[in-house]
């Protein structure tokens, strides 16, 4: 078998504000905006970079998916961006205004800091060691 995750869902509140904020401020690529009919949209981003998993974006509809937009991963990060040089690109995601809830650090597995995009999920920024 040759099998890879393509992409991870993410809620958001609505489309647009969605694709501003990834786009303009952590540099992802629009890869896909599809109209589905009916108020959906297949949007897909992805970080700069060779190819690897994306994200596809879903505007929340019910009271549930409005309920976890922020929270898909319970208040833990569960996104992980890795980049080929942190101390590169942490001073220009800041700049761009992304919110970082902590001090870098070095660690045994990489550099890396933890952020919120603009729902309140969060991220690690990570420069893998090794």
């Amino acid at each position: 078998m040759n099998q890879h995750i393509a992409h991870v869902t993410l809620l958001v509140r609505e489309y647009d504000e969605a694709i501003a904020f990834y786009t303009t401020v952590l540099g992802f690529m629009l890869a896909s905006d599809l109209d589905m009919g009916d108020g959906k949209r297949w949007v897909v981003i992805a970080p700069p970079g060779p190819a690897g998993c994306s994200l596809l974006l879903a505007e929340a509809k019910t009271d549930e998916e409005k309920q976890a937009v922020g929270r898909q991963g319970a208040g833990r990060v569960w996104l992980f961006l890795h980049t080929d040089d942190f101390w590169r690109d942490h001073p220009v995601l800041q700049a761009r205004g992304l919110h970082f809830l902590e001090t870098p650090r070095s660690e045994v597995y990489g550099h890396v800091a933890v952020f919120e995009d603009l729902y309140g999920n969060k991220w690690d920024l990570l420069e893998p060691l090794g």
